[in-house]
């Protein structure tokens, strides 16, 4: 587990992303009504200072203590260090759940069960790609097609997509993304 921290940690220093919110979060947030939201893998903040600023409670989660220590000190914003391997979501807590550029399946029903009545969660990650991308190579963090469209049904589906984009890193890669409500 220290392993497992200090190897983020490591990630977040000689890695930098740049601090641009994440563009499907941009363009769907005003589908969620202002209220208590959760940034899963926050990393250093950059969506989770954009909810907080669109008036919401956030829950920042991540494993790493650097990332964290990168978010800004905020009223909305409490900083929550776990380990997402075991870390378990708090049922029917949440008006907006965000998960980008993270996959932990385990967390899927969860996540369902984590929304409020009429909560979104807006959800995008690698997904498996061939040729000059620069996904992770572990299959383990790369979805499957449709899989992410499939781990949401029983949510009403807003958006679904799934595309060759650029990382925050300037690399080609193959991302799924999701918007949906639960009702």
């Amino acid at each position: 587990m220290i392993e497992d921290k200090e190897r983020w940690n490591k990630r977040h220093v000689e890695k930098p992303m740049r601090h641009n919110v994440e563009p499907v979060l941009e363009k769907y947030i005003d589908k969620a009504s202002v209220g208590t939201a959760l940034d899963i893998a926050c990393g250093v903040g950059r969506n989770t200072h954009f909810i907080a600023d669109k008036g919401f409670e956030v829950d920042a989660v991540d494993f790493s203590d650097y990332a964290l220590s990168q978010v800004q000190e905020n009223d909305r914003i409490k900083k929550i260090e776990v380990d997402l391997d075991t870390y378990n979501l708090e049922v029917n807590k949440y008006d907006l759940i965000i998960n980008i550029n993270y996959l932990s399946r385990r967390l899927f029903p969860q996540i369902k069960e984590a929304l409020k009545r009429g909560g979104i969660v807006i959800f995008e990650t690698f997904i498996v790609a061939h040729g000059d991308f620069n996904n992770p190579a572990n299959p383990e963090y790369l979805l499957r097609t449709n899989e992410l469209l499939h781990a949401f049904v029983g949510l009403d589906i807003i958006y679904y997509e799934e595309k060759d984009d650029i990382n925050l890193r300037g690399e080609k890669i193959r991302v799924a993304s999701l918007v949906a409500q639960k009702r």
